[in-house]
């Protein structure tokens, strides 16, 4: 299963798109004579641009048909509203040549050998005149289809627990140690920084763990517009939210700076419920918290993730029966 941007094909240009038209067109032409082949060569030039422009546009995913967590990606990577503008303008461009193809269609009939060639010469300036247009366009889709090929395979139907907290209070350690005998932790491009994801089976449920350094490892007035934006879509995603504090002060943050995020969190994630999980318990139980850890003991850890999994309440469809 891929996510909805992995397949996008690459987007060519239109210098790319041009060179394709007219030399396939000349191919054509040679395999003609005379007013024939100025047809015939106008005839392939137009619908080479126009599928190939409108290709470009059809292989992207309706933005309204997405699921919020990938809308919200789209739109702090590449802004779904100038996507959206970029592709209008490229079904434009498409049309344009279509209705550029009729106009000449019309007229070559009318004319004789040397009228025809000069005004399928015509007709092929006004076509790159108008592919041209759109090259700006062209490339920031080709900007955006590389950027969003490489999001992060992530599963919007299948559970999702998310760990938050400051660095070094063991985030990274807590979902190696518990996806450790099912999957390697993989890292994506995400926005401004990585996302690493481990899975886990539970009863046949598939978990994923979502570990964000870079974005909710820090208060809010430290993330940029584009890292608050990835949060958004991590909202969207969150089915139980894990912030782990460290109460022995060894991550370098007092354990209040630690709670106000954990606050910033709880008012985020209104719809996932956020337990507060104090890990190097072995060293420090000096916090209020949900529930008390050490990954480095292996103290409790399952215990975690068991309280992380009954806050899911994800219930599997059971087969019907008689």
């Amino acid at each position: 299963m891929s996510h909805p941007f992995e397949t996008l094909p690459t987007t060519p240009t239109s210098e790319e798109l041009i060179d394709k038209a007219f030399s396939r067109a000349a191919r054509a032409g040679r395999a003609k004579q005379g007013h024939e082949a100025q047809e015939s060569m106008l005839q392939t030039a137009s619908n080479i641009l126009s599928d190939n422009l409108e290709n470009v546009v059809t292989a992207w995913p309706d933005f309204d048909d997405l699921d919020p967590f990938y809308r919200q990606l789209a739109d702090a990577e590449s802004s779904v509203d100038d996507l959206r503008k970029h592709l209008s303008e490229v079904t434009w461009a498409s049309r344009k040549t279509d209705d550029i193809r009729d106009e000449y269609q019309s007229r070559l009939r009318n004319a004789d050998t040397d009228g025809a060639r000069k005004l399928r010469k015509q007709a092929f300036a006004r076509l790159a005149d108008v592919t041209r247009e759109v090259s700006d366009d062209l490339a920031a889709l080709g900007e955006a289809r590389n950027a969003l090929r490489v999001f992060p395979d992530i599963r919007p139907d299948e559970p999702a627990i998310v760990v938050a907290g400051y660095p070094n209070v063991g985030k990274s350690s807590f979902v190696n140690r518990v996806t450790r005998a099912d999957n390697e932790i993989a890292a994506y491009p995400f926005t401004t920084t990585q996302i690493h994801v481990g899975h886990l089976e539970r009863d046949h449920i598939r978990y994923q763990l979502v570990d964000t350094p870079g974005l909710l490892d820090r208060p809010p007035e430290e993330r940029n517009d584009i890292e608050t934006q990835a949060i958004s879509a991590l909202e969207h995603l969150a089915d139980t939210v894990l912030v782990l504090v460290d109460a022995s002060g060894e991550c370098g943050f007092p354990i209040d700076v630690q709670l106000d995020l954990r606050d910033d969190v709880v008012e985020r994630f209104q719809d996932a419920p956020v337990l507060t999980i104090a890990n190097k318990a072995d060293r420090s139980r000096d916090v209020e918290a949900d529930h008390y850890m050490s990954v480095t003991e292996d103290d409790n850890v399952e215990g975690v993730l068991d309280a992380a999994i009954d806050a899911v309440g994800y219930e599997p469809e059971l087969p019907f029966e008689e």
